[in-house]
């Protein structure tokens, strides 16, 4: 008897079939100018025959990263970009019809997530001015919640969690025997971890991306930090050999080259602060936190100055809705100080 699964079914997915070549990529918070030609071609003149016919090893890798996290290689699980962990983690510890709480606006996949499981997302809304009091997300930490997402700092709003508040947030948690998935995909553009909650606790994870800073999105690598019996568990959920070598590779260049991962951070900072600075003098309203993004309200129609960017001047960026006090507005990735002089030129061609 043929079947289909209706969770499936009922799932309403978007698959990006665009050609993005030759465009200024701010819609999807990539480095929109990429790591050092250089640096690619001398990483791709050590491979050879047997490194690309062979199946992926991932010792060495886990063995650098796990050197250069502070942590021990059984805290790792390496997988295909962080949504692969963030998948294995809601399938493993949440059950059918599960309780999921999160914040909204988020990364979509959380919710997908929930949809394509059986799973029941609890939105925790933003206020107008676009805060997050986590008093709005202790409220909904009941004890028929599984699982608890929290994004520091959050895409798309951008904000960031205290030291302090994290603590009355994982207290919460261990009461009511709530695991933790703490995303960490830009963590690297405003750099307060709580990596140390998922290392000296149990039910906690931390997922992160290579896809962001470190500008390998179209390698496809991520890894989840936890307790080693967490990870094992959700270890079992991966595909065989889940981590392509290419990404190994140049995730393992990057780290191994002094002064490289600064040097990225500085550029797209640099980048960033540029940005903030001509919205301010060409009298902008935008919500700048942490990650690699900005919103922006613009001085006319949002959806117009998308397509206009997108048709006049090759640029790519995303258009939101009801964001707070923003109401319809742009969200630009930031980047190195080049990518944002063009966006702003544009930028101010267009909006008026």
């Amino acid at each position: 008897m043929y079947i289909l699964n209706e969770n499936i079914k009922k799932l309403d997915r978007i698959f990006d079939q665009h050609k993005r070549a030759g465009y200024l990529r701010l819609d999807l918070n990539e480095n929109p100018v990429g790591l050092p030609e250089e640096f690619i071609k001398k990483v791709l003149g050590t491979i050879d025959q047997e490194f690309v016919s062979q199946y992926p090893e991932t010792l060495e890798f886990t063995e650098c990263l796990a050197k250069y996290l502070g942590v021990e290689i059984s805290n790792i699980n390496l997988v295909n970009g962080s949504s692969e962990g963030i998948r294995n983690i809601i399938q493993a510890y949440t059950s059918e019809n599960g309780k999921i709480v999160g914040v909204t606006p988020t990364y979509a996949m959380f919710e997908v997530y929930c949809k394509m499981y059986n799973r029941n997302f609890i939105p925790v809304k933003y206020t107008e001015d676009l805060k997050m009091p986590i008093e709005n997300i202790l409220k909904e930490m009941t004890d028929d919640v599984q699982l608890l997402i929290i994004v520091n700092p959050n895409n798309p709003v951008g904000n960031v969690y205290s030291k302090e508040e994290m603590e009355i947030i994982i207290n919460k948690a261990k009461e009511n025997e709530i695991t933790v998935l703490i995303d960490e995909a830009y963590i690297d553009f405003d750099p307060k971890t709580f990596i140390n909650f998922a290392l000296e606790n149990e039910n906690i994870f931390v997922t992160r991306t290579f896809s962001k800073l470190f500008s390998l999105a179209g390698c496809r690598l991520g890894y989840v930090i936890g307790w080693p019996e967490g990870i094992k568990m959700i270890q079992k959920l991966c595909t065989p050999h889940n981590v392509n070598a290419f990404s190994m590779k140049f995730a393992q260049a990057i780290i191994e080259t002094p002064g490289m991962v600064d040097e990225l951070r500085k550029k797209q900072l640099d980048g960033k602060q540029y940005l903030i600075k001509m919205l301010e003098e060409n009298q902008y309203e935008f919500n700048a936190g942490g990650g690699n993004f900005i919103f922006i309200k613009p001085k006319t129609n949002a959806s117009d100055i998308v397509k206009k960017m997108k048709d006049i001047k090759q640029i790519l960026i995303k258009q939101y809705s009801g964001i707070g006090v923003l109401g319809n507005c742009l969200r630009v990735t930031t980047g190195e100080k080049s990518a944002m002089e063009k966006f702003v030129q544009a930028l101010l061609e267009l909006d008026k």
